[in-house]
């Protein structure tokens, strides 16, 4: 009995080090079959319901109703709490009325600036409210009630707003997904999952989030923050192969070839579970940057012959969600010291040396010295100014930025650097990916920027897939990675091996009147549900 309630125990303590922002605590049944608006008033929660135009005050320890009021309105929707009295905004009315929690009577009366109000908040000063028809989020003028700031929605609709006392949080029904947002500028910080498939009223009681959803007519607390730094999700199992094809034509020799394959290796979202190699003399050698890869020597290579080389990978990757609090970014005075020489070098793609450049990133960082917002600035910026479209080659920074095209290659080389010009560290990945369906095969493949922010790390921030007209898919590009992706390639720049090429590359010496063509792609294979 004994050694089970130590497991039991150690159980509980693994779970709860396991904590992650919009992670279940707990969960009961709302009062109401058609709930909408939620509030914290420093002791209850307030849940509005519109079937039965009532306000419920909810008593958290004992999950009970402990008081009950009409609604000023018959389509109640957002609520929120000022410290002192209730508010409530009405659908039907377009109005959003201060009441007085004791007994319902109605004390103010603001003209909503929405025709659709559904989520509704207080920050200590004045109140924010969700238009979901328009996916708007507005701060009002207390005075009459029109709007001070506005702000796009995260995603497709706001259904519930709250305030944490720094952030404000949105929650989507359409997406099924809750975010954390600057109310400074309105950016999009964090991104988690909804609890459940429709999820509207949001509050805060100074420690946890909590959401009530329309579906399952359920009240749950949720993790507002932990000390997990990620969160992993979606595991996918699968066999690639990638195969470096060289063709020889014409007359001659090829008298030497090597062949360079990239070796993936484990990191927090990737699991490799083996790795075969076709020859398999390869060689295993790593380059300036620690990367490891497999060199593949030929020689005297007759013309009209084929020269195969693979890489077979097995491996588990996960989607993985970073949990960033800006707030909590060291300064660029924290960065190790190795770590921002390494990574604010020069480079024949950066030409950090260029006038242009330099002057470029000191207008766009203006005077930003927190790193987490100097990089959103420069992601902004690449993203907004360059448009995805293949030239051929890849250009320098200079060049890309000038000429408002590139590739991924190019936005990436953009990107690093304005970041290695304003003094943050920045780096590149390369990666194999899912094209469509699972079983798929893949010769474009990708590469994005990392950049060292100080407490959390290396993270990915893709300024190409970013290039999106909705913020949260803006966001979903900065510290989030799909499954779709076997990383291979960490680098700060040219390689003695891969030069600026990823994934992949060759050398060779041949015949003058030899023609050579090389072929190189990959293929997935899934393997879920193998044991």
């Amino acid at each position: 009995m004994k050694h089970l309630k130590v497991l039991i125990l150690l159980l509980i303590g693994i779970a709860f080090l396991q904590a992650f922002p919009g992670k279940i605590v707990k969960q009961f049944a709302s009062p109401g079959s058609f709930p909408t608006g939620l509030t914290f008033d420093g002791k209850y929660l307030w849940l509005a319901d519109y079937k039965s135009d009532s306000l419920y005050q909810i008593d958290l320890k004992t999950q009970k109703v402990i008081h009950r009021i009409p609604s000023p309105g018959f389509w109640p929707m957002g609520l929120a709490w000022d410290g002192k009295y209730l508010w409530n905004a009405d659908k039907q009315q377009k109005k959003i009325f201060q009441i007085d929690p004791a007994d319902g009577a109605v004390l103010n009366v603001l003209d909503s600036p929405s025709d659709d109000p559904q989520g509704l908040t207080w920050d200590g000063k004045t109140l924010w409210i969700g238009d979901a028809r328009k996916n708007r989020i507005l701060s009002l003028d207390m005075s009459d009630g029109t709007a001070v700031k506005r702000y796009n929605g995260p995603a497709r609709r706001v259904n519930g707003l709250t305030f944490d006392g720094r952030y404000l949080w949105a929650s989507d029904r359409l997406r099924n997904e809750i975010y954390m947002i600057d109310p400074q500028n309105g950016e999009i910080i964090l991104i988690v999952d909804a609890p459940a498939a429709y999820p509207r009223g949001l509050a805060f009681d100074g420690k946890y989030l909590w959401n009530v959803d329309y579906q399952t007519d359920s009240l749950y607390q949720l993790v507002r923050k932990d000390n997990e730094r990620y969160r992993l999700k979606d595991k996918r199992h699968a066999r690639i192969t990638l195969t470096h094809e060289v063709k020889v034509y014409g007359s001659g020799q090829l008298k030497n070839l090597d062949v360079y394959l990239v070796i993936p290796e484990n990191l927090p979202q990737q699991k490799i579970l083996s790795a075969e190699f076709t020859p398999s003399s390869a060689k295993k050698i790593y380059d300036q940057w620690r990367q490891p890869m497999a060199l593949f020597n030929y020689q005297n290579i007759a013309a009209n012959a084929d020269v195969v080389s693979q890489m077979v990978i097995e491996a588990e990757i996960s989607a993985i969600d970073y949990f960033i609090f800006p707030d909590e970014v060291g300064n660029l005075e924290d960065i190790p010291k190795k770590i921002r020489e390494q990574y604010t070098k020069n480079g024949s793609k950066y030409k950090l040396d260029d006038p242009y450049i330099q002057n470029l990133a000191k207008k766009i960082i203006g005077d930003e010295t927190r790193p987490y917002w100097m990089a959103r600035k420069i992601f902004d910026y690449v993203r907004n100014r360059l448009e995805y479209k293949l030239e051929g080659g890849w250009n320098a920074a200079p060049v890309v930025l000038q000429r408002g095209t590139g590739s991924c290659s190019e936005y990436t080389f953009s990107f690093i650097a304005l970041a290695r010009a304003a003094g943050l560290p920045a780096r590149y990945v390369g990666a194999i990916v899912v094209r469509g369906d699972d079983a798929s095969l893949d010769d474009v493949f990708h590469r994005w920027p990392e950049i060292y922010l100080p407490n959390y790390g290396w993270i990915p921030i893709d300024p190409q897939g970013g290039d999106k007209p909705v913020p949260r898919d803006r966001a979903m590009n900065i510290g989030h990675l799909s499954n779709r992706f076997l990383i291979t390639t960490h680098s700060g720049g040219d390689s003695e091996y891969l030069g600026w090429y990823y994934n992949y590359n060759q050398r060779y010496q041949c015949d003058p009147k030899l023609q050579i063509n090389i072929e190189t792609f990959a293929e997935w294979q899934p393997l879920d549900g193998k044991k």
